[in-house]
């Protein structure tokens, strides 16, 4: 092995210099070459844009992979430089398991044939997110790591350089002032006794330390050109991350406008279900749904209303039901019975209602009502 002990000497020479300098103009005891105006803005421009972009940058992870396991397992693999292996989305499990379920209910009943028809909408729903996840992390994730990991640190070295390079600068200035104030002390006070005058000496070490000084001065300027073109560059790289954003956009919009499709499809395939199977618009959230508001499927057709005459309808022998009203409901016509919440009613069906529908009596009242705004009780 190589051991260059002058060179070893050296570089310590260096570090114990800077060391020193850098302690003193900590203390006040030394003084601080400062960078231009411009140059500080830079500096400043460049922190916040490496502290933001980081910030966007984990919680964009946090947004695509909620998982603080499958992240880590994620880092992982990407520094043991190994693929990460496809891992299925909840949307894709779920719909598994539903249609694992269906085939243990039998696919002919109605719970069983709605689970296969929802687990096949949550399968699709599950390849969006997986495509909205890949398309995300190549546009958006990877320019930003990119910048972090490649850009920045080079920035970043290229600032400790420019800092080594000032400290070296300042302590060659105080190594010349030290130097010029020795000579001049010695120019007051000759000694005649000595047979080399003592100002010699100090002349050429002070002519020593200017050479020091231009020699730093122009390293110094070197770097700080140089660095200040990579700081420069901050700008295009705002550019580059502004068209990545907008693509991060697009590929979202993009993302929920399928979720959207997807689930009013599956809307139509659910609402034209036979039998007691209801699913309420996306307009009924929040709220009881109004079946006025749906003729197709909610309110009896004009044939229907025809043929069940209200007041020619008897109450059955057996079958007869309590009920508590949920929610106020104002009839639509004169064949059905206003509502107010809370009350207690009694309710039956007659054949060919449709299954949404019961007649309902209050006293001597009696008018069609709506089953999504009644609990059954007894």
């Amino acid at each position: 092995m190589d051991f260059n002990v002058r060179k070893l000497a050296t570089d310590a020479g260096i570090f114990f210099s800077r060391a020193v300098q850098f302690t003193e103009e900590k203390l006040g005891q030394a003084e601080k070459t400062e960078l231009d105006a411009h140059f500080e803005n830079l500096l400043s421009r460049a922190d916040c844009t490496k502290n933001w972009t980081e910030k966007i940058y984990r919680q964009t992870e946090v947004l695509l992979q909620p998982n603080p396991g499958a992240r880590i397992e994620d880092f992982l693999y990407e520094k043991l430089d190994r693929k990460v292996p496809a891992r299925p989305t909840n949307g894709e499990i779920l719909s598994q398991f539903m249609l694992e379920a269906a085939k243990e209910f039998g696919s002919g009943t109605p719970y069983g044939s709605t689970l296969i028809k929802v687990g096949d909408c949550q399968r699709r729903l599950g390849g969006a997110e997986r495509e909205f996840l890949q398309s995300s992390s190549i546009s958006f994730l990877t320019p930003l790591r990119n910048f972090l990991e490649g850009d920045w640190r080079t920035i970043s070295r290229e600032r400790r350089l420019l800092e080594n390079r000032r400290l070296d600068l300042d302590a060659c200035k105080a190594r010349l002032k030290k130097a010029r104030a020795a000579e001049a002390k010695a120019a007051a006070v000759p000694d005649f006794q000595e047979t080399r005058p003592r100002n010699y000496v100090l002349s050429a070490s002070a002519s020593a330390a200017e050479h020091e000084l231009r020699v730093a001065q122009t390293e110094f300027d070197r770097q700080a050109e140089v660095t200040r073109l990579l700081l420069e560059g901050i700008s295009s790289t705002h550019v580059n991350h502004l068209r990545c954003l907008c693509e991060f956009v697009e590929a979202q919009a993009m993302y929920y406008n399928q979720c959207h499709k997807y689930m009013l499809e599956l809307q139509r395939e659910l609402g034209s279900c036979s039998g007691d199977i209801r699913c309420p618009d996306s307009s009924d959230v929040g709220s009881p749904a109004d079946p006025s508001a749906f003729p197709s499927q909610s309110s009896p057709s004009a044939l229907e209303t025809d043929a069940l005459q209200i007041e020619e309808v008897q109450p059955p022998a057996s079958g007869t039901r309590t009920a508590k009203v949920l929610y106020d409901y104002d009839a639509a016509d004169s064949s059905e019975l206003s509502l107010r919440a809370d009350e207690l009613i009694t309710v039956y069906t007659v054949p060919g209602m449709d299954s949404d529908w019961l007649i309902g009596e209050r006293g001597n009242q009696k008018g069609k009502v709506p089953v999504t705004y009644l609990e059954l009780l007894s």
